[in-house]
């Protein structure tokens, strides 16, 4: 009941404050865009929150693709969005991966620039991919790393299972591109393809040994999944950061200190944990960030 009450209030206050908005300072207006999954559900509405309590009219567009929502920034048809820096890139501009973060963030922000889109405040919030195992089986066979991993599929074949989507298992940034980095390969029939959803549940359910997985997915934390360590350093960085067109920001440039604190306190491992309480927990997304940005003092109840 006291949960009940407490979303009956949120959702109040979201609609007093985007009413109160439409009448804030100098009649300020935004469009948030958001892409179709729970994290960038979570960055959209915190980002609103705060723009919100600054007295601006917010409109949120959420549940877009990737393309979808690249080419909406393009075109003007949102002001902002929290975008990866790997998946700009590699996908949208077509250049080879950079294993650091910091310096691939200023190559999407050097490259965007002729798009008239603006890179700012970049977060520890790192989505890339990861290599899970169940704990005790890693404890087993002696696994922390991927380079662990490698030694022990050369020393005996055949023996361990990967799950993995066809996306995954193809891409140069994928199991190819680990394979050839560390210098190991699973058989044609070690390796079981399936949806992307469901590498966590064959991992969990035993079906195979180790899979594929994003770093800030909250099922991690669910299933105690060991996540490897990519001791080469061979995935990119697919971290979070704001991407803003350049009109909006010339016309509103507090947003970049207004978005700032979500950059500076939010991490991979406390996006995981939002991500669990909406998808593991069944909260609300609108009060996971409302209770996490008051927690962090970044809004007034």
């Amino acid at each position: 009941m006291a949960t009940f009450i407490k979303t009956i209030v949120l959702l109040f206050l979201v609609a007093t404050l985007s009413s109160c908005s439409v009448l804030g300072v100098g009649g300020k207006s935004v469009t948030v865009g958001g892409k179709n999954f729970t994290e960038q559900y979570l960055l959209s509405e915190m980002t609103a929150f705060l723009l919100r309590e600054e007295g601006f009219n917010v409109k949120e567009m959420n549940n877009l693709g990737s393309n979808v929502i690249r080419r909406a920034l393009i075109n003007g048809q949102i002001d902002l969005t929290w975008e990866y820096t790997g998946t700009a890139l590699v996908s949208y501009m077509g250049k080879e991966p950079l294993p650091e973060a910091e310096a691939t963030f200023q190559k999407v922000k050097e490259l965007d620039e002729k798009n008239n889109i603006h890179w700012m405040n970049m977060s520890e919030v790192n989505n890339t991919y990861v290599l899970m195992m169940q704990k005790p089986r890693a404890k087993e066979l002696g696994l922390t790393s991927i380079s662990d991993l490698a030694n022990y599929v050369k020393e005996n074949p055949g023996e361990l299972t990967f799950a993995t989507d066809v996306e995954f298992a193809n891409r140069v940034d994928g199991l190819p591109g680990v394979e050839e980095t560390y210098g190991f390969e699973f058989g044609v029939r070690q390796v079981v393809l399936m949806e992307l959803g469901l590498t966590y549940e064959a991992l969990n359910n035993g079906e195979v040994d180790v899979a594929m997985g994003f770093e800030t997915d909250g099922r991690i934390l669910e299933y105690d999944f060991l996540m490897l360590e990519d001791d080469k350093n061979f995935f990119p960085p697919y971290t979070a950061a704001v991407a803003i067109k350049d009109e909006a920001i010339e016309k509103y440039p507090e947003i970049e200190e207004i978005t700032a604190p979500l950059a500076e306190k939010l991490t991979s491992d406390i996006m995981r944990e939002l991500n669990y309480a909406v998808d593991i927990e069944g909260k609300s997304v609108s009060l996971v960030a409302y209770d996490w940005l008051l927690e962090n003092g970044l809004i007034e109840e």
